[in-house]
């Protein structure tokens, strides 16, 4: 499978009503629901997974159109964040219809998993969230330039066309590097136009304004996370994310003023994969609290 010797796992696999999501299922005990983001998949949370499983059950889906999921074409799916969380709901239903789970997000995997716990806010035990966000864009963060250039412009075809350009991507996302067999475990899912449809698509679909798709569940999610202000939170923030930077940590610890932080000061996006060790060190001490801090 994708992932080679660094992800030796099998999986699961889920019918969402004739698409076919893959998602890991490993270990026994409280769930720990892990949600990835763009341009990953569940293999980001390889090194987690392996640590967090020995005392709980951990779920890991890759959305569909990532990683091992079936890869739909716009007529036979809407890529749009409602989509996602009505993914997600299904799943939970049908695997972990019942009890208290810890929510782990990154990048996407926090509008689309913040935007579910608001529903079920009453199964929500903790909350870690990794440069990511579940609100609108700060008012003192631009939209970044190589985003807009990929939402707007035929550079965003250019995403899709070219491996070179998805690895440049990647390149981004982290400060010590990627080493060949992480690039490749991420680059091998969305090879070729159609392989690589979600992550253009992800892009597209970042609420700004009022009108885009996911506007309006975004506005919603936003509504209800005081729901959360009590609840044990963890953010652990890569500082050098030319994306989800500081603006968007102050905005978590805003809303979330008694949420534990601990910044990476060199770290990137990719804090798993910049930092493995001490960041699943970090997740793993506040999980293995259940979360209590």
């Amino acid at each position: 499978m994708s992932g080679g010797r660094l992800f030796p796992k099998t999986g699961c696999r889920l019918d969402l009503g004739g698409h076919s999501m893959h998602y890991m299922d490993e270990g026994r005990g409280p769930v720990v629901l892990m949600l990835h983001g763009n341009p990953t998949w569940s293999f980001y949370y390889r090194e987690l997974v392996a640590e967090l499983s020995k005392t709980h059950r951990c779920i890991a889906p890759d959305h569909i159109g990532m990683g091992l999921s079936d890869r739909p074409d716009d007529s036979r799916y809407r890529y749009t964040l409602a989509s996602r969380v009505r993914d997600l709901d299904i799943l939970m239903e049908r695997v972990a219809p019942q009890g208290p789970v810890t929510l782990i997000v990154h990048d996407w995997g926090g509008m689309i998993g913040m935007s579910w716990a608001v529903r079920h806010p009453g199964r929500i035990k903790a909350i870690v969230a990794s440069n990511t966000s579940c609100f609108r864009l700060p008012s003192e963060k631009p939209f970044p330039g190589l985003l807009r250039l990929l939402r707007w412009s035929p550079s965003g075809l250019l995403l899709r066309l070219s491996r070179r350009v998805r690895r440049r991507m990647l390149e981004t996302c982290t400060v010590r590097g990627l080493s060949a067999q992480a690039a490749d475990a991420y680059l091998s899912v969305c090879d070729g136009w159609s392989r690589s449809r979600a992550l253009q698509r992800f892009v597209q679909d970042i609420p700004l304004s009022e009108g885009d798709p996911a506007w309006d569940t975004m506005l919603e999610t936003e509504s209800k996370l005081e729901a959360f202000r009590e609840t044990p939170m963890l953010l652990v923030w890569g500082m050098k994310d030319w994306v989800f930077d500081r603006a968007f940590l102050d905005g978590w610890i805003r809303r979330f003023p008694k949420a534990m932080v601990r910044r990476f000061e060199d770290c990137g996006h990719f804090l798993l994969e910049d930092a493995p060790e001490s960041a699943v060190s970090v997740i793993s001490d506040f999980v293995g609290r259940d979360g209590k801090g």
